[in-house]
């Protein structure tokens, strides 16, 4: 085995200057399926790929042929958190905290210097989808077998189900009630597996998305601080290894094994030292003893397990002990792993911003077979997958072939049927379990620490069976024990381990797709392309569909609109001097208070909330004797456009309208097919701020009238209102204006205070300020720290992430009164829970009431607790118009249920709980009866 970490694989901060080497966090990894590339996604927004022959091989990494970086992609505005490739091979997958989940398409045309950067694509990938719809981070995407679906996962607890082919979102899944933070899919295509902070793995039928098991028993004590929760389905469909599990209360940690059918958890991997983070199967299903036939009996897999004690275990599912454990890999806690299409290197990931690669020898990991033997074996399962949408395929001509390669079915033996099979956990039926005899490997491989990128592993037997093996009844005690450490060899050094074999030109066509690596590397001339050969397949695919659907050289013909025969004109962005011709600002009267108001430029362009589309406006320049004018964008085409009596200043597009705000101010409303869906609005001054998302519509002038719009009902969400009464020195003034989908404003001023507009009030109210950095324990900006940036990413956690500053290092010295730390907490989790109301933030309502709780709990304050259960009780008797049932949408007597719960376990308010149970059960039980 080869052990390399490529210090040239990296996330750079590039804003730190004074650091160039400074790597960034590495969230994700995944390796194309013909093993030419891996894609990366990194704390900086950016996706990076990378040519994998460069790893592998010293010679090609010095002759930088293939080149090493292959292409940045850049369309995320958050950290990525997830990257997959298709099966195919064609699309890559990626989801980041800024809630999008983005489907790349191979772009040839695409490659080149990077805008804004020095860095050069040598390879092109463009946003082929833009898929909106979760509500906070996308923590991680999967590829179903045969890329029939594509499952996203995220913050927002929500699971969210898209096709494959269309990309259209086809179900959202809901019945998780914490962060989902890990997916995976059976390789038969029957079941889909999710993990979250709720401490539980569900299983979903995927013929109908119900609900077919839940599984908590192993995840009861389990943390909830990890970035991830990484779960892995076996090759052979017989297993789920879950990431984040405990035995023994919470004092060790596990991997837990979950059986097929039976969704029991009688199995765990014992004897990483921190939290497990992430588990990957190899992708090969392997045979105990290689001179047998396939049977289920003979059938075992290979799984890989990173921990947050910086260290990599490799499991063969047919010993109790792991094959292979890498300690001192990387200076901080594993992130992600994948291993090749092939089964022979697996390439892991950490926070530290470093990539490790393990590479194998064929004879090192006995009794790999090939896939086809797998695509046989899976084919006894007798699921049928629901059929591909009509005119869709990714099968490559290389594929096709690939598939009808097949093995006998006279030697393979179907595995157990789902409805009888035993609920006993032998070493047969689990694949776990004692050795098959001989002795027993285990490498423990410890990273030298000096200057060179190739640290050299080696490897000497453990102690010789007979001292350390139990007997094959005692082997579960083994892999479910206690604490005893499963990582107990001794460092190991002396002789090397040997050069990788070189495989026949037959094993590689059989074992893996075409691959770049057959190629000599003289044949990388001056262009240093890689194939991806189910790319160019598929290039020429819709190369050849484009030419059928043209008559005589021509495109087809598109829909007539309103200047939709007109091609995108690129219009270069330069700012028109406020003194031009035509476009004098007048001096507008009328306050005291003057917000500055944007530039006027020649192009002002947005991109349409939720999809790729542009709303544009084009100002004239003062010697041009055109007109101010908006259009509508799809791609290179014109869908729509209008011609405006004055120049536009700022533009908004949501996924409902567009919109324009003039400089004689007036502001015009769109149908995205170009109608106007209101009348044209006169403001008296012109806007300053502008943001639509969904319905609504928000807009400040500069004179400082706010105005709030419900485009849909045409009408106003409450009277337009002078913000001078949140700028209370004039050196203060607003920075940021958006809204919420429900309406809600937020206003964000210099002074590192939120504000909103609460209609109920007639008054503007703070939703967060800086000051709560002071001294609040559950200041986000303190919470959401380097070893958890993903924690918690609501619009108030982001909001306060916006604000947090100096202030919150300035006040750590100043000395305090003793209540100090408790009543500022108490006053900014009150504060939040408000903020949450107004802004329609159910989650994190829910986060803000659970920690408000736990800590009048800890502190026994029996009269807030009182006043607390009160609220959410309500009135026993209906009728009494000033008590709501529910807030920000949640239930307030499903929420009492979970504070009573806590209050409970309360040394000082267990009796005060005790009473109030009793009192809720009553008042629903005459609810019922009513």
């Amino acid at each position: 085995m080869r052990f390399t970490k490529p210090a040239w694989v990296a996330h750079k901060d590039s804003a730190a200057k004074s650091d160039a080497s400074k790597h960034l966090c590495i969230f994700s990894v995944h390796v194309h399926p013909d093993g030419s590339r891996i894609a990366t996604g990194g704390l900086d927004a950016k996706i990076r790929i990378w040519s994998t022959k460069p790893i592998l091989n010293p010679a090609s990494e010095l002759s930088n042929k293939p080149p090493k970086a292959l292409s940045t992609l850049t369309m995320h505005t958050g950290p990525v958190l997830t990257v997959r490739w298709a099966n195919s091979g064609k699309w890559l997958a990626s989801g980041s905290d800024d809630e999008i989940v983005m489907i790349w398409d191979f772009d040839p045309s695409a490659k080149g210097k990077i805008w804004g950067s020095d860095e050069v694509n040598v390879e092109g990938w463009r946003p082929l989808k833009r898929l909106p719809g979760h509500e906070s981070d996308v923590t991680d995407v999967a590829w179903s077998p045969g890329d029939r679906y594509l499952a996203s996962v995220g913050l927002d607890s929500k699971v969210i189900i898209w096709c494959g082919f269309t990309h259209e979102r086809l179900r959202k899944l809901d019945q998780h009630q914490g962060f989902v933070k890990g997916v995976c899919w059976d390789p038969v295509g029957e079941y889909l597996a999710t993990q979250s902070d709720d401490r539980s793995v569900k299983i979903w039928n995927t013929t109908d998305w119900s609900l077919e098991a839940e599984v908590t028993k192993p995840f009861e004590d389990s943390p909830g601080s990890t970035f991830f929760r990484r779960l892995s389905w076996s090759p052979d469909g017989a297993h789920i290894t879950a990431s984040n599990a405990t035995n023994n209360k919470g004092f060790v940690f596990i991997a837990s094994v979950i059986t097929r059918n039976t969704w029991t958890s009688e199995i765990s991997l014992v004897g990483h030292e921190n939290t497990v983070e992430v588990a990957s199967y190899n992708p090969h299903i392997f045979l105990r003893n290689p001179q047998l036939p396939v049977l289920t009996s003979n059938i075992c897999s290979v799984v890989a397990l990173g921990a947050d004690d910086r260290s990599v275990s490799i499991w063969q599912t047919k010993s109790a002990r792991p094959l292979i454990v890498a300690k001192e890999v990387f200076e901080r806690q594993i992130m992600d792993l994948n291993w090749s299409w092939d089964g022979l290197t697996l390439y892991a990931v950490s926070s530290d911003g470093t990539l490790a690669v393990f590479n194998f020898d064929p004879d090192e990991l006995e009794g790999l077979c090939p896939h086809s033997v797998q695509g046989a074996y899976l084919k006894k399962f007798g699921f049928t997958p629901p059929p591909i949408p009509e005119g869709f395929s990714h099968a490559s001509a290389s594929e096709s072939l690939e598939s009808a390669r097949q093995v006998t079915t006279s030697e393979l033996t179907p595995p157990p049927s789902p409805k009888s099979q035993s609920q006993s956990m032998n070493q047969t039926q689990t694949g776990f379990g004692g050795s098959a005899g001989g002795g027993e490997r285990v490498n423990v491989l410890v990273a030298k620490r000096g200057g060179k990128k190739r640290a050299g592993l080696t490897s000497v037997p453990t102690m010789p069976m007979a001292q350390q093996h139990l007997p094959p009844q005692q082997s579960q005690s083994v892999s479910s024990g206690p604490s005893t450490s499963a990582f107990g060899g001794p460092a190991l050094s002396g002789v090397s381990i040997s050069k990788r074999a070189q495989l026949s030109q037959q094993q590689q066509q059989q074992e893996r797709a075409p691959s770049v690596f057959d190629v000599d590397t003289d044949m990388w001339g001056a262009s240093s392309d890689v194939r991806i050969d189910a790319v160019e397949e598929g290039g020429r695919k819709r190369k050849a569909a484009a030419a059928a659907m043209s008559v005589d050289g021509e495109e087809p013909k598109r829909a007539r609109t309103l200047g939709g025969e007109r091609k995108r004109v690129a219009v270069a962005v330069k700012e028109i001097a406020s003194g031009s011709s035509g476009v004098a600002r007048a001096p507008w009267s009328g306050g005291s208070l003057h917000l500055l108001v944007p530039a006027l430029l020649t192009r002002i362009q947005t991109t349409v909330e939720g999809s790729d589309d542009v709303f544009e406006a084009v100002n004239p320049e003062p010697d041009d004797d055109g007109a101010p004018e908006v259009s509508y964008m799809s791609g290179k085409h014109t869908q729509w456009l209008d011609y405006l009596p004055s120049p536009a200043l700022v533009v908004c597009a949501s996924s409902r309208f567009c919109a324009v705000a003039l400089l004689d101010g007036s502001v015009i409303v769109y149908s995205h097919t170009g109608r106007r869906i209101m009348p044209s609005l006169s403001l008296g001054s012109p806007c300053s701020f502008i943001d639509g998302r969904s319905n609504m519509l928000l807009i400040i002038t500069s004179t400082g009238q706010l105005y709030s719009w419900d485009v849909k009902k045409q009408s106003a969400l409450f009277p337009s209102v002078s913000v001078s009464t949140i700028l209370s020195s004039p050196n203060h003034t607003i920075t940021s204006a958006k809204v919420q989908p429900g309406g809600a404003a937020i206003l964000t001023c210099s002074n590192g205070v939120v504000y909103s507009y609460d209609a109920a009030l007639l008054s503007f109210v703070k939703l967060t300020e800086r000051w709560w950095s002071e001294g609040s324990d559950v200041w986000q900006a303190r919470q959401r720290s380097a070893t958890n940036p993903t924690a918690n990413r609501g619009v108030l956690s982001v909001t306060e992430g916006s604000i947090a500053g100096s202030p919150e290092s300035s006040g750590a010295d100043k000395k305090r009164p003793k209540w100090w730390n408790m009543a500022m907490t108490l006053g900014h989790l009150e504060t939040r829970m408000h903020s949450a109301r107004l802004l329609d933030s159910p989650t994190e309502y829910k986060q803000a009431l659970a920690q408000y709780t736990k800590k009048l709990a800890d502190e026994g304050f029996k009269a807030k607790a009182e006043e607390l259960i009160r609220d959410l009780l309500g009135p026993m008797r209906s009728g009494e118009q000033a008590w709501s049932p529910t807030v920000a949408g949640l239930g307030k007597r499903e929420l009492l249920k979970d504070v009573l719960s806590a209050f409970a376990r309360s040394k000082t308010l267990s009796k005060l709980a005790s009473d109030w149970q009793d009192v809720l059960r009553r008042a629903i039980s005459e609810e019922t009866d009513r």
